[in-house]
């Protein structure tokens, strides 16, 4: 494995000398400790990812885009390289685009942009698995206004890690984005057909209202998803909120914090789908060290949610120390 990411580094850098193109690279990296278990903490040194991709602009109206994400494999193996990103960009017209291919999908593209610290968790549908980061599809942005932006997706549904599934339905959504000086709102739906036909499947969908503001040295964003039919399961809803916001202090520091809360509860309120969900605090403080380069000390707190009648879980803490380099 190690000689095939030293062939995929080699080979990006290669076609980047003899292209007009741009090169790129992103590391997440960061050291976790445990602040539960005081006599025997768990504590970590770990490169979550590590991107690696190339823009090509074609011509006027075409360009390309490559991207590997080489992180963790859910079969065993700590690293493994996967096609991100493989798509082709036409742009017909200044103010339509049409991505075809391996492409970012919109889901949560808006809500990722405001949070802006991935590389320290992900946003909600992201991390809770709501939704892939990328699929296989085709999408279209078409921007009406300076304030008024409208876009469709049309994705295999299973994600970049995966390809097409046996029973080969897609997943559709669209969404509109309405910006008005330093605030921005987002409206979208999601939808993933049921495989399976009785009384007790149905179609699931995603709605999600997000908003982001964004002022000279504060930020602040946040999203509400309701998703119906969990599962493509009848009446089995879950909703979550997340809320998030930054500080400048100056000197290239700021302060920053966010609250996630989800829930979901099924039409017999057995609330089955639990797992995942719960309250997760974090704040911190963050150092832009140079360009590229971003460090934060931060705490995360999480705390499960449990059936009824149950008792109610303790928060786990972990102390992180995350890194960003990208050039």
């Amino acid at each position: 494995m190690k000689n095939y990411i030293l062939i995929l580094i080699v080979s990006i850098i290669t076609f980047d000398s003899y292209s007009q193109g741009t090169t790129y690279a992103k590391i997440f990296s960061d050291f976790n400790y445990s602040l539960a278990d005081v006599s025997n903490p768990y504590k970590e040194f770990k490169v979550s990812n590590a991107i690696f991709g190339h823009k090509h602009t074609l011509n006027n109206k075409f360009s390309a885009n490559i991207t590997f994400d080489v992180g963790n494999n859910s079969s065993g193996s700590s690293y493994t390289a996967f096609l991100k990103l493989a798509s082709l960009k036409w742009s017909p017209t200044d103010r339509v685009f049409v991505d075809f291919g391996i492409i970012k999908a919109s889901n949560f593209t808006f809500m990722e942009n405001s949070w802006g610290k991935r590389y320290i968790y992900k946003s909600f549908q992201d991390v809770n698995k709501w939704s892939h980061f990328s699929d296989a599809g085709v999408g279209l942005t078409y921007i009406l206004s300076d304030n008024l932006i409208i876009d469709a997706q049309i994705l295999n549904g299973d994600g970049y890690k995966n390809l097409q599934g046996s029973d080969a339905y897609m997943r559709g959504g669209a969404g509109i984005i309405f910006k008005s000086d330093d605030i921005s709102f987002r409206v979208a739906r999601d939808v993933m057909p049921r495989t399976m036909y009785s009384d007790d499947y149905e179609s699931q969908y995603i709605n999600t209202l997000a908003v982001a503001y964004s002022g000279s040295n504060m930020t602040l964003g946040g999203e509400y998803n309701l998703r119906e039919n969990t599962s493509n399961v009848v009446d089995n809803t879950s909703s979550a909120f997340s809320v998030y916001g930054n500080l400048d202090i100056g000197n290239d520091v700021s302060v920053f914090g966010r609250y996630d809360m989800s829930d979901s509860e099924d039409a017999n309120e057995n609330q089955w789908n639990i797992e995942n969900e719960g309250e997760l605090t974090i704040f911190g403080i963050e150092k832009q060290m140079t360009k590229g380069v971003k460090v934060a000390v931060n705490v995360k707190s999480f705390k499960a949610a449990t059936l009824d009648g149950e008792e109610e879980a303790e928060a786990n803490n972990m102390l992180y120390l995350n890194l960003e380099y990208k050039f």
